[in-house]
């Protein structure tokens, strides 16, 4: 019993100092989060390419291809928003005066949120939407820190991760060997279905976001369009946001028919049902897990931990599973029964 105690000192020290470190560094854990989920994702990619160079060479080769990815991304970004600025500033201002306007009260006309709350949401949509040079070189310090964080990470964990992880495992007992291995195979799995999908849904709402536009009649379909799949991508804020802030600017020009369209073929068809629906079932297919679970994993872990939750939300939850089935398939073939509750 001692040997056996002793065997684990290792491994939970290791688990309590990752913990401490996690606790310290909680502000840049989302890029060591992002960036190791990444690493895992690209990992065959740097297998494939280590064939021909050295594995340095294949990490700083798959590094450099990921920021020359985001730049394209970034950069064609600005350059969209920067050919519709007047129609954002447009969008933007006409909400401003609708709300400054004395007799407006968003409460008459149903909506639960005070005339507080939607100013302080314009002025951040503004910010990020019309105002965005200023809140890149505001906020450059801190993005480009974060993004250091988030390729040293990436670079770190493709060069040294395997060998990290046989260092640590080293360390796990016998006993649990089959376990971390089996969980860590469908760590990758999840992975793989959160970023596949993410990247698929985005292109989805692009597409099935223009006959919605076209129907409102705004002009500027292929932007708007954009503007949704563009919120889509970004885990925390979502197709939805698009749509609401259109809407409400449907709703300060007095289009009721604008209104309803938005709400009930952009909001409750082209952002809801790929959120509630469509992303939950194809990343649980993958991992065999109730789109339900799936679905609560992944909005808890976006509105506990922000982007960091979006990938540890689904992870955690497949882990608790996956560690339960493996519990009850282990029992089953000592021939125990394998309730919590039963009495020994």
């Amino acid at each position: 019993m001692k040997s056996h105690r002793t065997d684990l000192f290792p491994f939970v020290l290791i688990i309590v100092l990752i913990f401490i470190a996690f606790v310290i560094f909680w502000s840049v854990m989302d890029m060591v989060l992002l960036g190791a989920s990444i690493a895992v994702v690209l990992l065959p990619l740097h297998h494939r390419i280590s064939k021909y160079t050295r594995p340095r060479v294949s990490a700083a080769i798959v590094t450099l291809a990921v920021l020359v990815a985001l730049a394209i991304a970034v950069l064609t970004t600005l350059f969209i928003l920067t050919s519709n600025a007047s129609t954002l500033r447009e969008l933007f201002g006409s909400i401003g005066v609708w709300l400054n306007n004395p007799a407006t009260n968003p409460m008459d006309f149903g909506i639960p949120v005070t005339k507080v709350t939607l100013s302080a949401m314009l002025a951040e949509g503004t910010a990020l939407f019309v105002d965005y040079q200023k809140t890149l070189i505001s906020n450059l310090y801190l993005i480009l820190f974060k993004m250091l964080v988030l390729f040293v990470s990436l670079f770190s964990l493709l060069r040294w991760g395997e060998e990290l992880k046989m260092k640590l495992t080293c360390h796990v007992p016998e006993v649990l060997t089959g376990y971390i291995r089996k969980l860590s195979e469908v760590t990758v799995d999840t992975l793989y279905a959160i970023y596949i999908v993410q990247i698929a849904i985005a292109i989805l709402t692009f597409f099935i976001a223009i006959p919605v536009f076209y129907l409102l009649g705004y002009g500027n379909i292929i932007f708007y369009s954009f503007l949704a799949a563009f919120c889509e991508l970004i885990p925390i804020l979502g197709s939805s946001v698009a749509f609401i802030l259109i809407g409400t600017y449907a709703f300060a020009r007095g289009d009721t028919q604008g209104v309803f369209i938005l709400f009930f073929l952009g909001y409750l068809i082209v952002s809801c049902v790929p959120e509630i629906y469509v992303r939950p079932v194809l990343v649980a297919r993958r991992v065999k897990i109730h789109p339900l679970i799936m679905f609560i994993g992944i909005i808890s872990g976006i509105l506990t931990m922000g982007l960091a939750g979006f990938v540890l939300g689904p992870v955690i939850i497949v882990l608790i599973i996956t560690s339960y089935r493996m519990y009850v398939q282990e029992r089953k073939e000592r021939g125990e029964p394998a309730s919590f509750f039963q009495q020994e």
